[in-house]
């Protein structure tokens, strides 16, 4: 199988099916489903997606949690106890970027109705917190000062994990959001968000179907897969 599937970004299993059944043209689908099952429990075989799967094994992406995130998660949870957030910053990137990035900040991702909120609580334990920043906020205040905190809506069912108690991003909202907001992440774009996509697909397991998703609730589903078959991440 590995010999078989190697060299392929993706498959299906409707192509595992036809790989079995050259051997046993009778194999029923409920044995061709344990299969499958036992080869993703062993790591020959990643999942991908539905029905979409790869040779390897699973390496999730699992972001540094720093000890200002936890101090500002903290804060915002015992305020907003039944709010759905998250919290991460942009240092995550330099892992995958070609240059390192001086400009790092926090990103706390909040539901739109307690986003101001949010803003004005921190506003008066943090310096340098800015909402929803504009393309000049970012230009003449953000980029000249240190440690900012950039409070935003969390996009609704956006894909996010569990880290040390913590709410953060995963590796298919990141690539997402890098591809959506372009003046927040404008130190990201261009060949270097092309390396940052590339490096991610060869270090981590990126589930296609949850990324599509995410882009589609996003409004972006066309263009982050045309994106993708561009620089050859996905198949046509």
């Amino acid at each position: 199988m590995k010999s078989r599937f190697e060299a392929k970004k993706s498959f299906k299993t409707c192509d595992i099916a036809l790989f079995y059944k050259q051997k046993e043209p009778n194999l029923h689908q409920t044995t061709l489903n344990w299969r499958i099952y036992h080869l993703v429990q062993q790591g020959i075989l990643e999942r991908l997606g539905r029905g979409v799967f790869r040779i390897g094994k699973n390496y999730v992406f699992m972001p540094e949690i720093t000890s200002q995130q936890k101090s500002i998660y903290n804060k915002v949870s015992s305020l907003f106890p039944f709010s759905n957030f998250c919290i991460w910053n942009t240092f995550i990137i330099n892992e995958f970027s070609l240059h390192q990035s001086n400009l790092n900040f926090t990103l706390v991702e909040v539901e739109k109705d307690c986003l101001q909120s949010v803003f004005y609580e921190l506003k008066e334990i943090k310096k340098n917190v800015f909402i929803e920043p504009t393309t000049d906020i970012i230009d003449n205040y953000i980029a000249g000062v240190k440690n900012p905190i950039v409070v935003k809506t969390l996009i609704t069912e956006a894909p996010i994990q569990k880290i040390n108690e913590i709410n953060t991003t995963t590796i298919e909202k990141l690539l997402v959001d890098l591809f959506c907001e372009k003046e927040l992440f404008c130190a990201f774009q261009g060949k270097e968000l092309r390396t940052i996509v590339e490096e991610s697909f060869s270090k981590y397991s990126v589930n296609q179907s949850k990324i599509i998703r995410y882009a589609n609730r996003r409004g972006k589903k066309e263009e982050f897969i045309y994106y993708m078959k561009r620089i050859q991440i996905i198949d046509k």
